[in-house]
């Protein structure tokens, strides 16, 4: 990994217009770990190590150290004096206390997103609402379905154009997506719960920032029904 010293004059170079900076190492293994523990590949309570994450991602173990000390601040991972690092556990108990945080923030994304898209992320959202509407619900697969959820919410949180609103929503779906992992098996309407996305992201494309945070609250409340409706 390069020194700050050795970076800072790449810094100053001027990139050419409409260049995305490439993510760091870091970056890199704090999405996909997250990712990981999210989805249950990394299962609750599993020892980490930190060596064989480097070896899977390819990447050094100073970038996986800070991506696990990140992810310990998001309460995904946890740490212990002598023992190691450990995925945590996922709590049924936590959906309430979730679901209060986002059926409060999650209308905010939305309507900010509907305000505040830029014209490619509408024509995004629009593409991804033909796309769910056409699904065949008999044939995807949960666990895709599931990433498609979790790309939809990001999606809106960035068009929200609120880095702190974005920050902590990630946060809170991240840990309500695991608790929806966690009984996937038992929850028979994933599709048609992801399906939902369908009129918000129209609602979002179309600027109608009421009816965006109405759908929104509703998902919000759907989710915390379906789960607690298998338990």
């Amino acid at each position: 990994m390069q020194s700050t010293v050795n970076s800072q004059p790449q810094d100053d170079v001027a990139r050419p217009a409409g260049d995305v900076p490439q993510p760091s190492l870091s970056e890199q293994a704090y999405a996909e770990i997250r990712d990981r523990l999210v989805m249950l590949d990394i299962r609750p309570a599993a020892s980490i190590n930190e060596q064989q994450l480097s070896h899977e991602l390819g990447l050094g173990r100073t970038p996986v150290r800070e991506a696990l000390k990140r992810l310990e601040l998001e309460r995904l991972v946890a740490t212990f004096p002598r023992r190691g690092t450990f995925a945590t556990d996922v709590h049924i108990t936590d959906l309430a206390h979730l679901s209060e945080v986002r059926v409060l923030l999650e209308p905010v994304a939305a309507a900010h997103a509907a305000e505040r898209a830029r014209p490619a992320e509408r024509a995004s959202f629009v593409a991804q609402a033909d796309a769910l509407a056409a699904l065949d619900t008999e044939t995807a697969p949960s666990r895709d379905l599931i990433r498609t959820d979790l790309g939809i919410h990001r999606a809106i949180y960035e068009a929200a154009r609120n880095p702190h609103l974005r920050d902590t929503l990630v946060r809170y779906d991240n840990l309500a997506t695991r608790i929806w992992c966690l009984v996937l098996d038992r929850i028979p309407v994933v599709a048609s719960h992801v399906q939902e996305h369908v009129p918000l992201l129209r609602a979002i494309a179309a600027g109608d920032a009421d009816r965006a945070a109405d759908l929104a609250r509703e998902h919000v409340e759907g989710f915390e029904r379906e789960v607690r409706s298998v338990l």
